[in-house]
């Protein structure tokens, strides 16, 4: 399985990446695509929604499920993806290439909290 050690993780299954600018893209893990096979749609958070870490802030669905995707950390909803809203297979095809949505933190520790990618795959 594909866990780029780049990243953070959070036990829900979402990555967390640390921009230049001080934000944070987050996405979902090669695992967690793969178990909910083929992504159909996806729901993203609106731009300028306040979020709390491990508050459900999205949903995705697949022809077999549908499940939430949770804010990694708190912060403020800077940029939602609208390409993958528009093609949400795309997630299927490159797990850590299509980020859904991006944070501008409250509390930049928080990134620190999170798994790194030894840790994540423990968790498996």
């Amino acid at each position: 399985m594909n866990t780029p050690a780049n990243l953070k993780y959070a036990a829900s299954h979402e990555w967390a990446k640390s921009e230049a600018d001080g934000s944070i893209t987050i996405g979902i893990t090669d695992h967690a695509q793969e178990a909910l096979g083929d992504v159909v749609f996806l729901e993203l958070p609106t731009v300028g929604r306040v979020v709390k870490a491990g508050e459900s802030v999205a949903v995705i669905e697949s022809v077999k499920a549908a499940s939430d995707i949770y804010a990694p950390v708190s912060g403020e909803v800077i940029e939602a993806n609208g390409a993958a809203v528009d093609a949400p297979e795309s997630v299927n095809a490159d797990a850590y290439g299509v980020w859904l949505f991006k944070i501008k933190p409250s509390n930049p520790a928080e990134l620190d909290a999170l798994l790194t990618a030894d840790a994540y795959n423990a968790t498996l």
